[in-house]
C-alpha cells in the first residue's frame, strides 16, 4: 500500500499555467501537468491508494474558489483526502476554516515562499491557534536557501510557540537547508515528509534524519506534478532503512494521522 502524503492539483484549465510558473519558479522541469487525471495515471504505476491534494492561495480572493475546488475533487474521488488553503491577507480565515472543515477539509496547506509571508510572523498567530484548537495540521512548504519565508528556525519558532500544533514540514523539514532542518528541527514536535528531496539529498544524511528523527514522523510524498510516481518510489527504494520503516512512511503512519478507515 501506498498513500501519496504531498499532491498538488489544478483546474484543468489552468492547469498547464500553474505547472509552467512553479516550473520556472525552481528551475525544474515539470513530470506532469498538474491535472487529477495525471495524478491518478501516474499514482496507478504503483498502487497509490490515497492522495493527500491540495493547491494555494497566492492572493486572498483565490481562498474560496481553490477550497471550492479541492472540496469538489474529493467528493469526486474518494481516493482524496483534501487539505485547503488560506491567505495572509484574507480578512474571513476563521469563518474559512470552519467552512471547510465542515465540508471534510482534513487541513491546511501553506506555502510562504509563494505566498510571500514569513510562516513566524506573528500576523498568523492568532490563524495558527485557532487550527491548533480545531486539531488541524498544516503542510508547510519548509525551506528553499533562496528566501527566507519558510526556514526550518521559522518553522521552529511557530512549534515552539504553539506546541499542540500539528505541522507536517514538507521536503524532510527544509527544501535545500537540510542541515538547518536537522539543527532546528529534527527531535522536534513535528512531522516531514520525503517530497522533491531524494533527487537532491545525499542519501546517508536523508538516513540519519529518518533515524534520528524517527520513521513514525515521516510521509512518502510526491511533490506531483513535480514528479513522476515510478521514479520518486525507485529513489524511496534506494534508503537503507528497515522494512518496517519503510512500510511506516510509504502508508502506516498516514493512516493514523489522518484517521484513515
Amino acid at each position: 500500500m501506498v498513500i501519496d502524503f504531498h499532491a498538488h492539483i489544478y483546474p484543468e484549465k489552468i492547469a498547464e499555467k500553474a505547472t509552467n510558473s512553479i516550473s520556472t519558479f525552481y528551475n525544474i522541469k515539470m513530470a506532469y501537468n498538474g491535472s487529477v487525471e495525471k495524478l491518478i495515471e501516474s499514482g496507478n504505476k504503483i498502487g497509490v491508494e490515497k492522495y493527500l491534494v491540495h493547491s494555494t492561495a497566492t492572493k486572498p480572493e483565490q481562498v474560496t474558489h481553490i477550497n471550492d475546488f479541492i472540496i469538489s475533487e474529493c467528493e469526486k474521488h474518494d481516493c482524496f483526502i483534501g487539505f485547503g488553503t488560506l491567505h495572509q491577507d484574507f480578512a474571513e480565515n476563521f469563518s474559512e476554516i470552519d467552512r471547510i472543515i465542515n465540508r471534510g477539509i482534513k487541513g491546511i496547506k501553506l506555502h510562504p515562499d509563494f505566498q510571500r509571508f514569513e510562516f513566524d510572523s506573528p500576523k498568523m498567530d492568532a490563524v495558527y491557534d485557532y487550527l491548533s484548537q480545531k486539531s488541524m495540521p498544516i503542510l508547510v512548504h519548509a525551506g528553499d536557501c533562496r528566501y527566507d519565508f519558510s526556514g526550518p528556525k521559522r518553522i521552529a519558532n511557530v512549534i515552539d510557540k504553539f506546541p499542540k500544533l500539528k505541522i507536517v514540514a514538507a521536503h524532510f523539514g527544509g527544501y535545500t537547508q537540510w542541515q538547518d532542518a536537522m539543527e532546528f528541527l529534527v527531535g522536534k514536535h513535528v512531522w516531514f515528509d520525503t517530497s522533491s528531496t531524494l533527487w537532491k539529498l545525499d542519501y546517508t544524511t536523508a538516513e540519519k534524519m529518518i533515524n534520528k528523527h524517527g520513521a513514525e514522523k515521516f510521509f512518502f510524498g510526491t511533490d506531483y506534478p513535480m514528479w513522476d510516481h515510478c521514479d520518486e518510489l525507485k529513489r524511496f527504494m534506494k534508503l537503507k532503512i528497515s522494512d518496517l520503516q519503510r512500510e511506516m512512511i510509504l502508508y502506516k503512519n498516514a493512516v493514523e494521522f489522518l484517521e484513515i478507515k
